[in-house]
């Protein structure tokens, strides 16, 4: 059963349900090496730990290994951009690894097909989509997609082959599931990493500005004294002049000042 919400004629994608797709499920699993399996979901755990700046890119070369996949990746929506660069594509490997970074319209869109059903998705790309594009890419005469979400992000991983119609089956799927849900967790650890490190530069930021205030706000305080004296006549007529003409920035500085005193920060900081 096709779907023909993405005309390919058009579009160039044929997006298909897998939980409608009888044929993806009557595909007879090739054999596996199944100490290659956990092995690379024991690389994945570790590398979660131990590295975890690196993890998206663990997840699709894992893909690569697991599925013998031709292509994977990660891509994640990016709504505060305009519709033309709606998807990037944080991970990539294998024949699509040069795509890093890429960035493609909200539509037409198979990774969107895929968060709007929220199911995993069988999907085939002709060379139409890629003209449409305006890029030179291999077809996908395969291919796996799978949405996730976490922390108010979402996006999609997925497998490619570029020269084979039935190069996944079932457990290539299971295993995608197994891969998806790591992506989600890599992207919200990644996520409250980046909320702790701006929270610690704000507080640090505060604390620096609080020193800074500190350390201005004494000779600040003797200048400001020696004007006022000097406004009132005390040391004759030009340096009342004077006086009169540095008060107003002294002014302005003092308020500085006190904005900067005013700042919050951790004293241990």
């Amino acid at each position: 059963m096709h779907d023909t919400t993405l005309d390919p004629n058009d579009t160039g994608l044929d997006v298909v349900d897998l939980d409608e797709n009888p044929l993806f499920a009557a595909r007879i699993p090739r054999d596996r090496d199944g100490a290659l399996e956990i092995e690379g979901l024991r690389r994945l755990s570790r590398a979660f730990v131990e590295h975890p700046d690196t993890i998206l890119q663990e997840l699709v070369d894992a893909a690569i290994s697991l599925c013998g996949a031709d292509s994977a990746g990660i891509s994640m929506q990016q709504p505060d951009q305009p519709d033309e660069k709606f998807w990037v594509r944080v991970a990539t490997a294998g024949d699509y690894a040069h795509f890093l970074n890429a960035t493609l319209p909200r539509t037409p869109s198979a990774c969107g097909v895929c968060l709007e059903r929220n199911r995993p998705q069988r999907f085939l790309v002709n060379q139409n989509f890629f003209d449409l594009m305006g890029v030179t890419a291999p077809v996908v005469t395969d291919g796996i997609l799978l949405p996730w979400q976490a922390d108010g992000a979402r996006g999609t991983i997925w497998v490619m082959a570029h020269n084979r119609d039935e190069a996944f089956d079932r457990e290539d799927l299971r295993l995608m599931g197994v891969l998806a849900d790591f992506a989600a967790m890599a992207i919200r650890q990644q996520r409250q990493q980046e909320a702790l490190l701006e929270q610690a530069t704000a507080a640090a930021a505060g604390a620096m500005a609080n020193r800074l205030a500190h350390q201005i706000n004494n000779p600040l305080q003797s200048l400001t004294n020696l004007v006022f004296l000097a406004s009132q006549g005390s040391h004759g007529e030009g340096s009342k002049q004077l006086a009169d003409e540095i008060a107003p920035n002294l002014d302005r500085l003092s308020g500085l000042v006190r904005r900067l005193l005013a700042l919050p920060f951790e004293p241990g900081d």
